[in-house]
């Protein structure tokens, strides 16, 4: 599993996201160091270089990869084919704790790691607890039986009523499982960074 050394406060304020609760990006909107504020009002500009870059490291912590088995995902979506930076999005959500939390069981992806790593879920009624697991068309995800009376499953519910359920997964509710419909496109791919900026960074 990923770790990140540097605290998650930090981190949202530096690249100007929310890894965690909201108010940690709203309460102070400049990044962490003396220079934050200067950077805040524009006095401090990134070079292409800087800008490619950062949105790189946003990937990384939104997904809560580390540089490695990042580079990896770049590689696999470059011999892919097509359209590298559609691609490199895709085999990001895909992953098995991103679909978790994708399903609303929790309400951040570092809940969903704990969730699969731990063994809280099943691919196709085989419990997988990698939570960089890529996901394909037709697989059901469900939670093990043994977990129901869990806590955190218990949350499901109430982590539910605030999420979006994106058009590639179907939910059932009742049965708590998850089934992998299509492959996200259009609207599903964006996020918080751009993707073409990360396949400048490594065409560099």
């Amino acid at each position: 599993m990923a770790t990140f050394r540097t605290p998650i406060v930090k981190r949202s304020r530096r690249l100007g996201i929310t890894l965690g609760k909201e108010k940690y990006v709203r309460r102070r909107s400049y990044p962490p160091g003396v220079h934050g504020p200067k950077q805040a009002v524009g006095r401090s500009r990134l070079s292409s270089y800087g800008e490619q870059l950062k949105e790189k490291q946003k990937a990384k912590a939104i997904y809560g990869i580390l540089e490695r088995q990042f580079e990896n995902y770049f590689d696999k979506a470059n011999r892919s084919g097509g359209n590298t930076s559609v691609h490199l999005v895709q085999y990001l959500e895909l992953r098995l704790d991103n679909v978790v939390y994708r399903l609303g069981w929790v309400k951040t992806r570092r809940q969903a790691r704990q969730m699969v790593g731990h063994g809280f879920i099943m691919v196709n009624e085989k419990r997988v607890d990698i939570p960089s697991f890529n996901v394909s068309i037709g697989d059901v995800i469900s939670i093990k039986p043994s977990k129901w009376e869990t806590g955190l499953v218990k949350n499901i519910p109430e982590a539910m009523k605030t999420s979006t359920l994106p058009s590639w997964i179907f939910r059932d509710e009742k049965m708590n499982t998850g089934k992998i419909t299509a492959v996200p496109e259009g609207e599903d791919l964006k996020q918080d960074f751009d993707p073409t900026l990360i396949v400048e960074f490594y065409s560099r």
